[in-house]
């Protein structure tokens, strides 16, 4: 614990914002360091982020649905998820609507154009506040987030997760900048002098991220940057690769595009264009015995091992794109040679006979023919499961768990042959055999002895990984917290906590 917060444990500290002067600057990241950095020194800090827009969801243990980010800062909090930590969650299912989840519940289908020009923003924003009001007589302190840029002009009287929601927050805020994008003091000097007298009151410093090299060579950028914009440049973090923490959405999953390697078990991720809970395969892809990659390369996935189909916001889109890429006929080739083919959620419908969509849940195309390797069909409905789940794998009594998100029946056709049985009696999935099966449950590969299962028929002569997921996640966060001690002037952070919040 540092000097301020020993001095001052008993004090409760106001909110921290971390904005940015961009999308994918590390806001996520370093929210995640703070709820850490916050837990280790004997506060009892939680997460929030008024909206996301993230294919990338969980379950709370009241079956509500939110952000994966604000689940990682959680846990870097030590503490369960709520749904008040991401009141509202936009769930893109094509280029130009999304799912809106509000308070953990789908509420319906928008165009962006509706979504964002809508008077209901009004209400939103009051939904939105409630959560955070709720949430900040529990925990303290809250540590805020926002979203993409904080100086869109066009948008920002419509805001309700940026600066209008400091201002509601009276929350200490930090713009954050991406140095390895170039152009930081552009976007930096830029964003500062776009705000209005009343935003700028709530800004207290700038932390420049993803620096390469030697950040004494950033000092003169450091006085720099505070001569422009009368603000103290409080951290410059390092460019980093060897702390693992959850990406927020899908952007960076094209980076992880690699060649499939030799002595290692490889495990090739379709991308679709939908791809959902990709989070799904973090476990997996730390393993020491795998290489995973994500690819839209027919060659490429015929390489590998292993092909697991993922979950997809719009399944019958994503099966589409891969029948007309030319994916479908490279899974096909794999499975009928003898590879490993899996399935999970929208991965899961894909490899039957049919996905129908006779209300237009996922939009206009009303049947199509899945990838015929189990025998079942499915049928979208308007009605969405959501729920955290126990159950067991195949034949193995240890106690599994994972969360359902999804939108459709499956029928299975013929002798029920189930992946998972849920401590109630239900059951999941079809095995067609070892190398060959399916169902809807995400998180399933957190689950050590499911990758074990997975990986049995290629691993024998691999050594296992020796620490669990859990502990490979606390070590991570507590990395991830020392790192940002290291680079950032964290008594300074502490003594913007403790004072009030200014009003211009």
């Amino acid at each position: 614990m540092n000097e301020i917060s020993a001095k001052n444990k008993d004090r409760k500290l106001r909110p921290i914002m971390f904005v940015g002067t961009g999308s994918d600057v590390g806001k996520s990241v370093i929210a995640a360091g703070f709820c850490r950095i916050f837990k280790q020194d004997g506060f009892s800090p939680a997460p929030f982020k008024a909206q996301n827009m993230s294919l990338n969801s969980y379950v709370t243990a009241e079956g509500l649905e939110m952000g994966r980010a604000q689940v990682v800062q959680a846990e870097a909090s030590g503490i369960p998820c709520e749904s008040d930590m991401n009141p509202v969650l936009l769930k893109p299912t094509s280029d130009q609507s999304s799912q809106v989840i509000l308070n953990g519940k789908p509420v319906g289908n928008q165009s962006a154009h509706a979504y964002f020009m809508a008077n209901d923003r009004h209400e939103l924003f009051a939904a939105v506040k409630a959560a955070f009001d709720r949430l900040s007589q529990k925990y303290h302190p809250i540590v805020l987030e926002g979203a993409g840029s904080i100086s869109e002009l066009n948008l920002k009287h419509r805001d309700i997760t940026n600066l209008r929601m400091a201002a509601h927050a009276g929350a200490a805020t930090f713009l954050v900048a991406d140095i390895d994008k170039g152009g930081v003091f552009g976007s930096v000097y830029g964003t500062i002098a776009l705000l209005s007298a009343q935003e700028r009151a709530l800004m207290q410093g700038i932390i420049i991220n993803k620096f390469r090299g030697d950040s004494r060579l950033f000092e003169d950028g450091r006085r720099m940057l505070e001569e422009l914009t009368g603000l103290p440049v409080v951290g410059v973090l390092p460019y980093f690769r060897d702390i693992h923490i959850e990406e927020e959405d899908s952007v960076s999953l094209e980076k992880k595009y690699r060649l499939a390697a030799t002595g290692k078990v490889n495990v090739a991720v379709i991308l679709l264009p939908r791809l959902s809970n990709f989070t799904d395969f973090d476990r997996l892809e730390s393993d020491e015995r795998v290489t995973l990659f994500y690819s839209q390369d027919p060659a490429e996935i015929e390489k590998a091992d292993i092909i697991i189909i993922p979950g997809s916001k719009n399944t019958t889109e994503d099966m589409l794109a891969i029948k007309n890429n030319g994916i479908a006929s490279a899974i096909l080739r794999s499975h009928k040679s003898g590879k490993t083919v899996v399935g999970i959620c929208g991965g899961y419908q894909m490899l039957g006979a049919e996905i129908s969509d006779p209300q237009g849940v996922e939009g206009s195309i009303a049947s199509i023919p899945g990838l015929g390797i189990l025998p079942l069909t499915t049928e979208l409905q308007t009605r969405k499961t959501t729920m955290q789940c126990s159950f067991s794998f195949l034949n193995n009594p240890a106690k599994c768990t994972g969360y359902e998100i999804h939108m459709g029946t499956t029928k299975i056709h013929g002798q029920p042959s189930p992946v998972a049985v849920f401590e109630d009696g239900r059951q999941d999935g079809f095995l067609l055999n070892e190398k060959t099966w399916g169902c809807y449950i995400h998180g399933m590969l957190d689950n050590d002895h499911i990758i074990d299962y997975l990986l049995k028929p290629y691993a024998a002569s691999l050594e296992k990984p020796r620490i669990s997921i859990h502990d490979f996640k606390e070590e991570q966060y507590d990395k991830l917290a020392n790192m940002i001690r290291q680079h950032v002037d964290i008594n300074l952070i502490y003594n913007s906590l403790y004072k009030e919040p200014r009003v211009c």
